[in-house]
């Protein structure tokens, strides 16, 4: 699976470093960490995916020492995702932690690789733009198991944000951070070791403390004062911008500290555009958010984004393609955090096609892909995009989807059925993609709208005038969506999109929702690793080179005690819950779960007389766990003595009404819960006299 160029030659490999495995053969401790685990997983079919040659034009050919095997390094970025650890975690873990020592394939005294040799590695990765190769070789390793097969896919597109890194700071602060960068910058220019006190020789000493606002020390309450601290800040921000224009006179054009120092001083510029409102009554914070505002400094790629009407965030949007019969994430991109999610879908479909080596056929998505310009844009370029047209919800008047267009004929007919073929130019078709075309509506008569009956229901306009009815510049594509959404061939699309929200949670849980860098190109750095390590888990699991801990055998041992650890850990809640529905009625309680619990019950029961049981036992504290201690501090010898008189109780017990359960009666009541829907279920009865409960 190597992609070695042939112009490469011997010469050059001889300055890789190249891996070897210990002892020349498997890790002597392969078994005890578990063939079956992701390091053992790593362990036996690293050779499969990274090979040293893949990475040799990521160094220098002729000179040096020879390198870390920069395989080793790509199964260590796997690792560092997979587990979610910072650089120096990782190298710790490399040096001390046994599984990774077999995942990488190194002896127990080794000391695989420093901080910086990794961070470099990373470096280059990013340099050369080679993560896709990283990305790539888990698709290949789906090929070449056989899980991926050679076929036409269905690509399903998906978005999710992802918080940035950068810290989040109010106007003033923002400001401040923005002065601090500029000032490092000329502060370097002038070759002054000492920035802070540079910074204090131009009277900027202030902002290089904890926080300027916090240490303002003025009046927060008073207008007057807050005015004439902002005065001085964007004063100070204009005297430095006088500087840094002074400055970049004197540097050459191919310094890269001109670069440093243009770039502060176009961010700080920006920072005063977007969030100051200058007037010949003064200077005072611009109200509204400006449209792509930056919201951090450190950060600057930042942006505010919106999930839905109420949920908002500060980073960036993660955008994926599944496929959803393989479930595998073919294509990776990082959109603004204020970008639209139909944002280069298209360049994301023609990436699943160079990754996947094979062939789209069609593309699904939510109602955030089906507006008429990306549907345009699919058509345009041969693509079938099957995507929900958005529709109009919480409107007092009737929809566009209740009147009947017909364009051919340019006609248009009411829910009433009255018909127009009235066209009306409206206003410019810029707003909806299509520029220099006149947007055009069909128009109902005044006559016609103000005598029908519907018109409260349809007519927003004061009476005299009639409905309007926009015609889309895509009004064609939206049409022909809207009859295919409605149609019996629509139902199997619905549940393709749930893929795709598969795949991204697998992302959260790999620790993609917040950002670990600054940056959209890191950060898509960061997908890319997670993205891979995801496929290569899935595929592991799916041709049992790997056990699937979520999938376990049903009626297993396993889940039954996982069932039992969850039921625990919600004990408070479930005495709660019980105490609001049942209120005090113990007695009742028990009928009902003596009801539930009877040989011809049927299965629907049993969740509501587990909830009964648990909240009598808990509310009343008549459980009594010998596994665990009933207060915070040790148990007594009493309480061990009552602990081991209930263990010896039978199932059931004459005193139920009085709480005399037992910690055996309470487990075979989850053991039976975790066993509901399997075929070989056999209902116990609370008069159980000593036989087996199978």
């Amino acid at each position: 699976m190597s992609t070695l160029p042939s112009e490469i030659d011997e010469e050059v490999l001889a300055v890789l470093g190249r891996q070897s495995d210990p002892d020349g053969g498997e890790h002597p401790y392969l078994d005890h960490v578990g063939r079956d685990s992701f390091y053992g997983f790593l362990a036996l079919h690293r050779e499969e995916l990274f090979c040293d040659e893949d990475f040799a034009d990521l160094y220098c050919p002729y000179n040096g020492r020879p390198s870390i095997p920069p395989s080793l390094l790509a199964t260590a970025l796997l690792l560092q995702a997979y587990e979610g650890v910072s650089d120096e975690e990782a190298k710790a873990r490399a040096d001390f932690d046994l599984r990774w020592k077999v995942a990488l394939g190194v002896g127990l005294k080794e000391r695989p690789f420093a901080k910086s040799t990794l961070q470099l590695f990373r470096a280059r990765l990013l340099i050369h733009e080679r993560v896709q190769t990283v990305f790539r070789k888990s698709l290949n390793f789906a090929r070449h198991t056989g899980y991926l097969q050679s076929r036409r896919l269905k690509i399903v597109l998906d978005t999710t944000y992802v918080l940035g890194r950068g810290a989040l700071k109010d106007t003033y602060n923002l400001l401040a951070d923005g002065i601090i960068k500029l000032a490092r910058e000329l502060a370097a220019g002038a070759s002054c070791s000492e920035q802070e006190g540079w910074a204090r020789e131009h009277s900027l000493g202030r902002y290089f403390g904890s926080s300027v606002k916090g240490e303002a020390g003025i009046d927060w309450d008073d207008p007057e004062a807050r005015e004439e601290f902002l005065r001085g800040v964007v004063a100070d921000a204009d005297g430095l911008l006088e500087m840094a224009r002074a400055a970049l006179a004197h540097i050459p054009s191919g310094d890269p500290a001109r670069g440093r120092l243009h770039e502060a001083a176009v961010l700080l510029e920006r920072l005063l555009l977007q969030d100051i409102e200058r007037g010949e009554d003064g200077t005072r914070l611009k109200q509204g958010v400006s449209p792509d505002r930056v919201v951090s400094v450190h950060d600057p790629q930042m942006r505010h984004g919106r999930k839905s009407e109420r949920r908002r965030f500060d980073g960036h949007k993660a955008h994926l393609a599944v496929d959803p019969e393989s479930q595998l994430i073919t294509a990776v991109d990082v959109l603004a955090g204020n970008a639209a999610d139909h944002e280069r879908a298209l360049r994301l479909v023609e990436q699943s096609e160079a990754n996947a080596e094979t062939v789209v056929e069609e593309v699904v998505g939510d109602c955030a892909y089906g507006d008429g310009n990306t549907r345009k844009t699919f058509a345009e370029a041969g693509r079938n995009l099957v995507a929900k047209v958005a529709s109009r919800g919480g409107g007092a008047q009737f929809p566009k989807e209740d009147f009947l267009l017909d364009l051919e004929s340019m006609s248009c007919v009411c829910s009433a059925g009255q018909k127009t073929q009235k066209v009306v130019s409206i206003s410019s078709g810029d707003r909806y993609g299509a520029p220099g075309t006149p947007l055009r509506a069909f128009r109902f008569d005044a006559a016609v709208c103000d005598v029908c009956p519907l018109r409260p229901k349809c007519v927003r306009a004061r009476p005299g005038k009639g409905r309007l009815l926009m015609i889309h510049p895509q009004e064609a594509l939206l049409q022909e969506a809207r009859a295919f959404q409605k149609s019996e061939a629509f139902a199997p699309y619905r549940k393709l999109r749930q893929a795709a929200e598969h795949r991204l949670a697998r992302m959260m849980q790999l620790g993609v929702r917040q950002a670990r860098y600054f940056g959209r190109t890191k950060t898509l750095f960061q997908l890319l690793i997670a993205a891979s390590v995801a496929n290569l888990t899935l595929v592991a699991r799916r041709v049992g080179l790997m056990r699937d801990r979520n999938h376990l055998p049903d009626g297993s041992l396993h889940t039954r005690l996982r069932f039992i650890r969850v039921s625990l850990r919600v004990r408070n809640s479930v005495a709660t819950l019980g105490a609001r529905v049942f209120g005090h009625a113990s007695r009742d309680c028990i009928a009902l779960s003596h009801s539930a619990w009877a040989p011809s019950a049927p299965r629907s029961n049993l969740p509501l007389a587990f909830l009964s049981i648990m909240w009598y036992l808990l509310a009343k504290g008549s459980l009594h766990n010998p596994l665990c201690t009933r207060t915070r501090g040790s148990r007594t010898s009493s309480h061990q003595e009552e602990d081991r008189a209930w263990a010896r109780q039978d199932l059931y017990s004459p005193n139920l009404v009085e709480g005399a359960f037992s910690w055996k009666f309470v487990c075979k009541i989850l053991y039976r819960t975790a066993r509901l829907g399997t075929e070989d279920t056999q209902v116990p009865h609370p008069d159980y006299g000593g036989r087996p409960l199978t």
